[in-house]
């Protein structure tokens, strides 16, 4: 017997937002940010005064306060493009298979690319920033591939549960083989111990530089894709009545996602759950139209993250907790209501 899941049907009132309400949500969204990116360059261990702010946005760093702000200023902006880039692929993930579920963590995304850039270290030496984010992209989209070829095997093909536990199981048995490669080695153990978690500490304008531009066209990839992917989701054979060609718009949009998710993995390490909770908030707000959608959760997803890492900050001052384990506890409450939200019965 094999488990399958029905979607709850979409409220009629998400499924539609007049353009001015979509507008308002936009620009509400950009003031959240931007509150949240100042938050994270005033607070934390050391809190710090208007003046500081300004003469280390001038180039200062004669004092403690000053140069904790020029400290900060690298961190946020890493973790808006980084919250930006999973928000944006858990959204084109969730629309490629149509799958609620679909995160680059559950899914095993994100260890696929956390193994082979540790493989990549551990074996060939790598040591180029921008390799990292090569390696990640391909042990990524092999991830990908992978789960979603496991989760289509069966009666029914590719279903939400099926590909949930598939990815649960992969993720689970990559970060195994993960430690298997790092723990023998204490030349890399020390620093992939803290990447394994996922964190935007240690960044820099130049870590930024690196990753921008696979960012930046994975961004691209994505975006192109959303006007297909609202006629993806009426159904295959509807898309191709349409004149869509459903397999080259999935591969697009797969790649675009996957790119963001490795690129994104290379830097701070493997940070689960944003992905599932930023596009479910999205759709609340302005609707299923992923013109509308994905600009969003890059909004959104930049404001989560860097939230995250804010709290991370103030709360175990005057160390850090990790953002990719703040964001744990807020995405696992949110998977188990969303998988309450469907319907399980036996076949």
């Amino acid at each position: 017997m094999t488990a399958a899941v029905t979607e709850r049907p979409p409220d009629a009132a998400l499924v539609r937002r007049p353009a001015r309400l979509r507008v308002l949500w936009l620009l509400a969204a950009i003031a959240v940010l931007a509150a949240i990116m100042l938050a994270s360059v005033v607070l934390g261990s050391r809190d710090v005064a208007w003046a500081d702010v300004r003469q280390a946005l001038g180039g200062a760093d004669d004092t403690l306060e000053q140069a904790a702000v020029a400290k900060r200023i690298p961190r946020t902006l890493l973790a808006v493009v980084i919250g930006a880039a999973l928000g944006v692929s858990g959204g084109v993930m969730q629309g490629v298979t149509r799958n609620p579920l679909a995160d680059p963590g559950i899914l095993g995304i994100n260890m696929g690319a956390s193994l082979a850039v540790v493989t990549a270290v551990a074996f060939f030496g790598l040591a180029s920033p921008t390799g990292y984010v090569w390696v990640a992209m391909a042990g990524a989209a092999v991830a990908a591939v992978f789960v979603y070829a496991v989760g289509s095997l069966g009666r029914g093909g590719a279903t939400p549960l099926k590909l949930a536990l598939a990815g649960a199981a992969t993720s689970a048995a990559l970060t195994s083989l993960v430690s298997a490669v790092v723990l023998p080695r204490n030349d890399i153990a020390g620093g992939f111990r803290l990447w394994q978690i996922g964190g935007v500490g240690g960044a820099s304008y130049e870590r930024i530089g690196h990753v921008l531009p696979f960012l930046a066209a994975g961004f691209a990839l994505c975006l192109l894709t959303a006007r297909a992917l609202n006629s993806l989701a009426l159904g295959d054979d509807i898309a191709a009545g349409l004149g869509e060609r459903v397999a080259v718009i999935r591969t697009v949009a797969a790649l675009g996602s996957v790119v963001l998710c490795g690129a994104a993995t290379a830097v701070t390490g493997p940070i689960g759950f944003v992905g599932l909770v930023v596009p479910h908030a999205c759709r609340l707000l302005v609707g299923v139209d992923h013109r509308w959608l994905l600009p969003f959760c890059a909004l959104v997803g930049g404001a989560l993250l860097t939230a995250a890492d804010v709290v991370g900050r103030v709360v175990a001052s005057p160390s850090d907790i990790e953002v990719g384990i703040v964001t744990a506890l807020i995405g696992a409450p949110f998977f188990i209501h969303i998988v309450r939200r469907y319907k399980v019965r036996e076949l």
